[in-house]
């Protein structure tokens, strides 16, 4: 897992909850969003703090937040494999690694099939474009075919994929491709999320929160990036990434300072309550803005 130095989490205390919203009814719907997540038990003296691991993840670590919106199924919306063969420079591959890793973690939800087994020979033929040795993805994805009913080892195959080309790279003096590779993921993720969960009309409050608490992981991101100035693409989606931030400075997500406990060896953060303002306005932006981001990304 690619990581951050701690003191960057120490500078940015407020990061992601695993707290459980309802559906806000229509009838009452604000154009700004004021809410407090709780979570607890029927005997106030036990309180059950949520537990989030936060930090740089790999792609398929990135597509936990599906399974935590419930996610519809829409494979058109997913960047098609056949774009795989146009991915000719290192930072299209490494970008688009990291889409087709996010891709996969949502395909393999709903099922194992044919779409599935593209996007894993299609992130082998992108690892091969960046002069990946051939085995760290192969030998998974040998392990994989062997055990392809089980959700669970395709999960941990990948991820296990993932790390070794991380490693890789580092090894190689190569870390901005992994950061490239990482950017293109959270893009991806975050564009998936915007699209397929988020109803301006009818909003999900956690899916709400879930949009709003990437502020840190970008700015997570951005920390990690900025070690890698060096290299010319990292500086100019730095740039645009700066300008995504611009929406997510415009609210804030607060925390209970006595409540809150930050586990920097675990990277996870606990607590009981989190509260946050955001409006609609700003929610339209980063939907907006993501899109047009992860367009220009894929596109040939």
């Amino acid at each position: 897992m690619l990581k951050v130095p701690h003191v960057i989490f120490l500078m940015t205390l407020l990061l992601t909850l695993g707290c459980k919203g309802q559906l806000q009814n229509p009838n009452n719907f604000e154009p700004t969003y004021s809410y407090e997540f709780s979570s607890g038990t029927t005997d106030d003296t036990l309180l059950i703090k949520n537990e989030t691991h936060y930090g740089i993840l790999t792609p398929l670590e990135i597509t936990e937040i599906f399974n935590r919106l419930s996610i519809p199924y829409d494979a058109k919306t997913t960047n098609p494999t056949s774009n795989e063969k146009f991915y000719l420079s290192n930072a299209q591959a490494a970008i688009n690694m990291g889409v087709y890793g996010v891709d996969f973690g949502y395909l393999h939800m709903f099922g194992f099939g044919q779409d599935v087994v593209n996007y894993m020979f299609a992130i082998k033929d992108l690892s091969g474009k960046l002069g990946i040795p051939d085995e760290l993805i192969l030998n998974p994805i040998n392990s994989i075919e062997n055990s392809i009913t089980d959700a669970d080892s395709v999960t941990k195959m990948m991820n296990v994929a993932y790390k070794n080309i991380e490693s890789h790279l580092k090894r190689s003096d190569r870390a901005s491709t992994a950061g490239l590779i990482v950017m293109g993921g959270w893009i991806e993720a975050m564009f998936l999320s915007t699209k397929l969960a988020y109803d301006p009309n009818n909003p999900d409050v956690e899916v709400v929160q879930r949009i709003a608490e990437q502020k840190y992981t970008l700015n997570s991101l951005l920390s990690f990036l900025k070690n890698y100035y060096n290299d010319t693409v990292v500086v100019f989606y730095t740039k645009k990434l700066k300008f995504l931030k611009n929406y997510f400075d415009q609210f804030d997500i607060y925390f209970d300072e006595n409540d809150l406990e930050i586990d920097t060896d675990k990277q996870v953060l606990r607590s009981s309550v989190e509260k946050m303002d955001i409006t609609t306005e700003t929610l339209d932006g980063i939907c907006n803005y993501i899109a047009l981001l992860r367009t220009e990304i894929v596109s040939l």
